[in-house]
């Protein structure tokens, strides 16, 4: 996980720090924010005993880095590992980021992308990606200011609610036959 980083900005102090059990709560706060603000926020059904779980619990599944500026807790990118086939590598795929919006402009969004991106090679992946939506503008330019591009051939596709339990039933009768 990230150590604990600090940089003076502007006389002003920024800290990256991976996230531990105590932060839940906050790292749920993170998440409402940032659906809030992607408009997004009636599809959160995430809770602080399913974060705990699932970052903290006996086998985590991601990760939580969290920056704190003078001491207030200003923003977080959640992220785990995924594996190129091709590469024969692990990589870094980075579910979100968000910075408070009294924050924005500071560095803090870059600072996260920077240690990720320390993490990976850290860590010996391949890459490090993500999705962003298309409608937001600043962030596509920010992101390709710092080398990103759009894997524009790529589509992302998604299996959730109930057609993932229609999809989960089928393989469980499938996998009753092979038995």
């Amino acid at each position: 996980m990230a150590a604990s980083t600090e940089s003076a900005l502007g006389g002003r102090s920024l800290q990256l720090r991976p996230a531990i059990r105590s932060d839940v709560p906050l790292i749920l706060r993170f998440i409402r924010a940032l659906a809030e603000y992607e408009k997004l926020l009636d599809e959160v059904v995430a809770t602080e005993a399913t974060l705990e779980e699932h970052l903290f619990g006996l086998q985590p599944r991601s990760e939580v880095i969290l920056a704190e500026w003078d001491g207030v807790s200003a923003g977080f990118a959640l992220y785990f590992h995924n594996f190129s086939t091709f590469l024969s590598r692990p990589g870094i795929y980075l579910e979100d980021v968000f910075v408070h919006p009294e924050f924005r402009g500071r560095g803090i969004g870059k600072s996260l992308l920077l240690e990720l991106a320390r993490i990976a090679r850290q860590r010996g992946c391949g890459r490090f990606e993500w999705a962003v939506l298309d409608w937001n503008t600043p962030s596509i330019e920010f992101y390709e200011s710092l080398g990103a591009q759009g894997m524009d051939e790529w589509r992302l596709m998604r299996v959730t609610g109930a057609s993932l339990e229609r999809l989960a039933d089928e393989g469980e009768v499938a996998a009753a036959r092979r038995v």
